[in-house]
């Protein structure tokens, strides 16, 4: 059976409308990824660190319930749980802010057993921190050296701007250990100032390589593959009660996706037919649609039984 192995920070997520908290719950990017792809019935270990607080031991609680092999998240001495706090709008889209001790981070950790074409999950600023970089690239290139597929969720906060020179070495490095590369519209104008997807991958992304989705909210999802595969997929119209794990949720889709039609790393290479990306996208798709419905971060457990069921 194909594992997902995530790696990544954990938060906990509050969450205002209307300039009033109304949902507060564990998260993190990755974090969110691998706790939908758990109730999909995926076999998921989740490597990171976690406060030694109540909300720590929050988190660690919530991913054993989600049937998420947890051994591997750290408690520090002293350490606290970042928190997020996202402000919905009239849109239901979220601005955040972030209370981290990004300096303090620490990363120690057992490597998982990785075998041929299981799938490494990570992203967002915890692979660039140049604080845990020599630990989170010794990983990579052990999943890769195992024969692991690497998807990479460039996820990149305008909180971060200032930073961008300093891990840029970082970024470029992840871009050539992934397999599948995910970014957002804002993520590549914050990093490159660039603002469609052919600009992002001829300029930026397919000499690392080659396989790229780019999203842009309800706007279509734009994918570019190995073998010059070119597609805009449509994103139906819905009403949303949150955005704030949409793009978590469209990575643990798509990584479905792959597992279920049995996407091997070799077919990656070489380049998926079309059909292959349709049924996956129709995955991914599909899993932030159902994230949306709700004020979670992650798809709902009944979701994940259906999908199990095959929908």
């Amino acid at each position: 059976m194909r594992k997902v192995i995530g790696i990544g920070e954990t938060v906990l997520d509050i969450i205002f409308k209307k300039g009033q908290p109304v949902s507060a719950m564990p998260g993190g990017s990755t974090f969110n990824a691998i706790i939908s792809l758990a109730r999909a019935g995926v076999n998921t270990t989740f490597i990171s660190e976690a406060g030694n607080d109540r909300v720590g031991e929050k988190i660690i609680s919530f991913l054993k319930e989600n049937g998420t092999d947890a051994s591997n998240v750290s408690q520090f001495p002293e350490s606290k749980s970042p928190i997020s706090l996202a402000f919905l709008d009239d849109n239901n889209d979220a601005d955040y802010v972030f209370y981290k001790d990004h300096p303090h981070d620490q990363l120690e950790f057992a490597y998982p057993d990785i075998q041929p074409e299981d799938i490494v999950l990570f992203g967002s600023f915890y692979p660039l921190n140049p604080v845990i970089r020599p630990q989170v690239a010794a990983f990579l290139d052990y999943a890769k050296s195992h024969g692991a597929i690497l998807y990479y969720d460039v996820n990149f906060r305008p909180a971060h701007k200032n930073e961008i020179m300093k891990v840029t070495p970082n970024l470029i490095d992840n871009l050539d250990y992934a397999d599948i590369v995910r970014g957002s519209y804002e993520d590549f104008l914050t990093l490159y100032n660039k603002d469609s997807a052919d600009k992002v991958y001829n300029a930026e992304i397919s000499f690392y390589c080659k396989n790229f989705i780019y999203t842009h909210g309800a706007q279509p999802v734009e994918v570019r593959g190995a073998g010059g595969f070119s597609k805009s997929y449509e994103v139906k119209a819905q009403n949303t009660v949150s955005t704030v794990g949409a793009g978590d949720n469209f990575n643990a889709g798509f990584v479905y996706g792959m597992i279920h039609n049995n996407i091997t790393l070799a077919q990656l290479q070489q380049g998926l037919t079309p059909q292959q990306w349709d049924n996956i996208v129709d995955y991914a798709l599909a899993f932030s649609a159902d994230c949306c419905k709700d004020i979670y971060n992650y798809i709902s457990v009944d979701f994940g039984k259906e999908i199990q069921k095959g929908l």
